[in-house]
């Protein structure tokens, strides 16, 4: 049997307990990163949240969820076929308790640009929020086509 070769250190490696957590911490990080996207944007970090389009015989019914925003914090932009959804929203919170006082602000972003599978019209275009889902209704832009009227000789 063969000894492995002897190791020149002063004695086995200490556990940290702070590196692991600082790892923890990372690895959960990464979990939510994955889980809800974000964006580098502006110098903050903007969520970027799953859009469902529905594609029916008449209307395009779009899906998104904003959880913890006010409807008075969303904007829905329609150009062309790009539908735009932004909101921003801001919450402060301050107590004090024995003598010391703490003001606490948190900052969240949303921004989705889709580009729409059909044409659509703003005229009777609808968007609602309910319980942190904003459902967006566009009716089809119905384009037809020109008749042409054929001459009999």
């Amino acid at each position: 049997m063969k000894w492995p070769a002897k190791r020149s250190f002063s004695g086995p490696a200490r556990w940290d307990p702070f590196e692991e957590i600082r790892r923890t911490q990372e690895r959960l990080n990464q979990l939510f990163e994955d889980f809800i996207p974000m964006e580098e944007w502006g110098g903050g970090k903007v969520y970027t949240p799953a859009v469902d389009i529905k594609e029916e015989e008449d209307k395009l019914l779009v899906t998104t969820d904003l959880p913890g925003i006010n409807k008075e914090d969303v904007v829905v932009n329609l150009k062309e076929d790009m539908l735009e959804i932004s909101a921003k929203s801001s919450k402060e919170k301050e107590s004090e308790e024995e003598g010391y006082l703490r003001r606490e602000r948190a900052y969240t972003q949303f921004y989705r640009a889709v580009r729409l599978p059909s044409s659509v019209r703003e005229e009777g275009s609808t968007a609602k929020m309910e319980n942190g889902v904003l459902t967006i209704s566009l009716p089809k832009l119905k384009i037809e086509a020109p008749k042409k009227k054929i001459e009999i000789e």
